[in-house]
């Protein structure tokens, strides 16, 4: 579990840095448009419209010595250092020429990442069938990733870009760190799993036609189960893209951060994150997933809006109040908690889908069915940037704005438009968790029914 685990910091590091930082970067310290910035990152999503899918499809099908999965897991580690250290260090182009790059860097980003979170996270149901062991497993995953992006946050706030998060000499060392980080996390991860692969689902594949196979995929995400879990994650992990996005521009023009109220932040979140850990697997055994993601989606998406609903009504402390930082970090302490609890839920259950589709279609299509979802995790940075960037210019926020030189009237219009939105998608997203179709009964029921199916004639 620890191994498994400790390969999401990649996948941390790389989207908590993409969502914060790139649109910031692009905009603020090399002064393109924000909604052409945006608009450039969101077309690198559509590709991943294909690319994830396929990935999939095609990780479920590879045979050899090291697996279905490990393949792909060793060979994305270069293309992911690389491609990262080429979207933070763009040449003096010009205007149009810096929008191509940012956009063919961050393809090959995406592509690569994908190439080993697709196949990593569906390793999570083959390593067991447990209905609630795989919620542990997800917790060490999520509390991984969250800590290597935290880790990764506060790094960057302290050391890297301790300057000011508009000096572009402190994004070299920082993108130089952050490929490190996701070429050891991924090596680890695939090295400490390795013993595992004999022991893994060896699935018999026949040789088909194109046809056949766009036949199957097509079978296999047409499930209930799964299409409830990206409805729900859609949702949600749009309104994290935009959260991430806006984030800094929220902290330093709403809030006033300065200084160490970055470093806090970073800490108080990784809090979060480890009460997640413990709480989310106890919760879910005593409820059921369905329930406990849709109650702790809930709880996520009122107590992340509410500072900003007091501060419009004016009862929430001004910036310079020493009351303010320490209230709005207990508040994102206890938000952070309750996010990470859903979206671990929401991982469980899209692992046991596996199983409900291998009942009806008679395939595992692990890697299909996480293909899906992570190109829904993708979204946080290509559907949330371009959101964000169309937030601020629909908001009047100017291009390379200090703090403090914004109009009230802008900064509240910018308030408005992300709470309203995050809210909105957040209970879209509890609402679709709730409506889940099966629980532990169900899974177990399933399992035993497959186990039976296995066993050798007369065993």
């Amino acid at each position: 579990m620890l191994s498994y685990g400790f390969g999401a910091v990649a996948y941390g590091v790389k989207d908590l840095c993409f969502s914060t930082f790139l649109l910031l970067f692009y905009n603020q310290v090399l002064g393109l448009p924000s909604a052409q910035v945006g608009f450039a990152i969101m077309c690198a999503l559509l590709l991943d419209a294909f690319i994830d899918p396929a990935i999939g499809f095609l990780s479920d099908r590879t045979r050899g010595r090291w697996g279905r999965r490990h393949p792909w897991m060793y060979a994305s580690a270069a293309p992911i250092a690389l491609g990262w250290l080429l979207l933070w260090n763009p040449p003096a182009w010009s205007h149009g020429a810096m929008l191509v790059w940012v956009f063919a860097s961050a393809v090959l980003v995406r592509t690569a990442v994908s190439a080993y979170e697709v196949p990593s996270q569906a390793l999570s149901p083959e390593l067991s069938a447990d209905y609630d062991e795989r919620t542990r497993i997800m917790a060490y995953r999520y509390l991984f990733g969250w800590a290597g992006g935290m880790a990764m946050l506060m790094a960057s706030y302290g050391y890297f870009l301790a300057d000011g998060l508009l000096d572009r000499r402190g994004y070299v060392a920082f993108a130089a760190a952050g490929a490190a980080a996701m070429f050891i996390a991924i090596l680890v991860s695939a090295l400490g799993t390795h013993r595992e692969i004999a022991r893994l689902p060896r699935p018999e594949i026949e040789r088909q036609s194109l046809g056949q196979n766009f036949r199957e995929l097509r079978e296999s995400v047409r499930n209930r189960a799964f299409l409830i879990l990206m409805a729900a994650g859609i949702c949600y992990y749009s309104a994290q893209g935009i959260s991430y996005a806006l984030s800094n521009y929220l902290y330093a023009h709403v809030w006033g951060f300065r200084g160490a109220d970055f470093q806090w932040l970073g800490l108080v979140l990784l809090l979060g994150v480890i009460g997640a850990f413990l709480l989310a697997p106890r919760v879910a055994k005593r409820t059921g997933k369905p329930v406990a993601a849709m109650g702790f989606m809930v709880g996520a998406a009122i107590l992340l809006t509410l500072p900003y609903w007091l501060r419009l009504a004016g009862l929430f402390p001004a910036p310079g109040n020493p009351a303010l930082v320490p209230l709005l970090l207990s508040i994102f302490t206890v938000n952070a908690t309750c996010v990470v609890s859903s979206t671990i839920l929401g991982a469980s259950m899209m692992a046991d889908v596996v199983e409900h589709s291998e009942v009806e279609t008679g395939r595992r299509s692990e890697g299909v069915f996480f293909a899906g979802a992570f190109f829904v995790q993708k979204c946080t940075s290509g559907l949330g940037i371009f959101v964000a960037g169309s937030i601020l210019a629909i908001a009047g926020f100017p291009e390379t704005a200090k703090p403090g030189s914004v109009p009230v009237e802008t900064v509240d219009r910018l308030t408005i438009l992300f709470a309203a939105l995050y809210l909105s998608l957040g209970f879209a997203a509890a609402f679709f968790y709730r409506r889940f179709p099966f629980g532990k009964a169900e899974h177990l029921a399933r399992v035993e029914r497959l186990a039976k199916a296995e066993m050798p004639a007369g065993g």
